[in-house]
């Protein structure tokens, strides 16, 4: 089988299939100014969609979520942007654990595993 690497980068690649299944690096906020954790988690979210997409899979299809947040007192915030989103028909397995992200601006990372569909 072979590997795909989606927007691989020096260190990284923000997405990598193989076989039937994809995984997603920690994605992040790409804009952090004055935004909170639900912004950040809406737009974490919204990378999340395009990767899965650019992948041959969707939201529908993620198998398995982790969420690291950098104040687990914020859990309900970013449950406000996660439960707008996920699919309720299908959703998956999911744990949320309060880390020491990359830097301070950084209030949610998420990384998703997920099935293709069909590629």
């Amino acid at each position: 089988m072979t590997i795909e690497r989606f927007e691989p980068g020096a260190r990284m690649a923000q997405g990598v299939a193989y076989g039937d299944t994809v995984y997603l690096a920690g994605q992040v906020a790409a804009d952090t100014v004055g935004t909170g954790v639900t912004a950040q988690t809406q737009q974490i979210l919204g990378q999340i969609d395009r990767l899965l997409s650019d992948a041959g899979s969707d939201k529908e299809r993620i198998l398995m979520a982790t969420i690291y947040l950098a104040d687990i007192g914020t859990f309900a915030e970013m449950n406000a942007a996660w439960d707008a989103w996920v699919s309720k028909e299908n959703p998956p397995g999911r744990a949320t654990v309060e880390a020491k992200l990359a830097g301070p601006e950084y209030l949610v990372e998420i990384v998703v595993v997920a099935a293709r569909s069909g590629k």
